[in-house]
């Protein structure tokens, strides 16, 4: 199964699409894997609708993002530098809103649900670095640590109680309402943020997707540009995924070692004279 995959994936240019099972190996949670906890997300509508929403939210996601912005990356992100090194890729369209692929030295990625890293104003439009928002939010809570039984999210949120002192950080232009650069469920991937990840799978002639159980609607429409172009799509994930049946090759397995065996194959590393 191995070898068929390999032999796909050198069919021609790869585009390439990203899940949370990808960032596993680096200490981040799946969220839809083998033992993951039930999941009760924010949606949008609520987080616009109620102060104390935006609370708990701002709380558990400083604490949970404190240990997710200082995660790195793992075997997987760096065997998708390599190929994208060797010019095999058209580009990289992650689920995940951490920044290992570019910890990684992948260059041409698309964030299809945000990042982590940055922090928008939603009155004014002012942008921010997570850090500096994170400073402000340490400055006004000066008693908030992180719990050493915590769990982190795949998100980079934890669950947190007794969130009732929590001061929430505001814009420091207008005094508005901050929200980190992800997509909120309830929320629409940004037209030309999908129009990107289209282009690099119209761009490809094959597609390959790791470590996604493709269960979010943005990955499913990338692979039906790839079925109207009749591109064949090679499949590494541990569990079922919704695309298994159309999928040209599937493999159950961890992305690590298998996206290492596919650079291995695909980009050898010169050998030193």
């Amino acid at each position: 199964m191995l070898d068929t995959a390999i032999a796909t994936l050198g069919l021609g240019p790869i585009a390439v699409i990203t899940g949370a099972g990808i960032s596993t190996d680096s200490g981040i949670p799946d969220y839809r894997g083998a033992g993951a906890p039930p999941r009760n997300p924010m949606q949008l509508d609520r987080f616009l609708a109620s102060e104390h929403a935006r609370r708990r939210y701002w709380a558990g996601s400083h604490l949970g993002w404190r240990t997710f912005s200082s995660t790195q990356p793992n075997a997987g992100h760096h065997a998708i530098a390599r190929l994208e090194a060797a010019g095999l890729l058209t580009g990289v369209a992650t689920q995940n809103v951490d920044d290992l692929h570019e910890k990684a030295g992948t260059r041409n990625v698309t964030h299809l649900h945000g990042a982590n890293a940055t922090v928008t104003c939603l009155d004014c439009g002012s942008r921010f670095p997570r850090q500096v928002v994170a400073d402000r939010i340490a400055e006004q809570n000066p008693w908030i640590t992180l719990p050493e039984s915590v769990r982190m999210n795949p998100d980079g949120d934890v669950d947190l109680e007794g969130d009732q002192d929590f001061t929430v950080p505001a814009c420091f232009v207008c005094g508005g309402i901050l929200k980190p650069d992800v997509v909120f469920f309830g929320e629409l991937v940004p037209s030309h943020v999908f129009h990107e990840a289209d282009m690099a799978v119209r761009a490809a002639s094959v597609v390959l997707v790791a470590g996604s159980s493709l269960a979010v609607n943005t990955a499913i429409r990338l692979l039906e540009v790839a079925r109207r172009r009749e591109l064949p799509v090679v499949i590494v994930n541990r569990g079922v995924t919704k695309w298994d049946r159309r999928a040209t090759v599937r493999i159950d397995a961890g992305t690590s070692e298998t996206l290492t065996a596919f650079a291995d194959a695909l980009a050898p590393a010169p050998h030193a004279s």
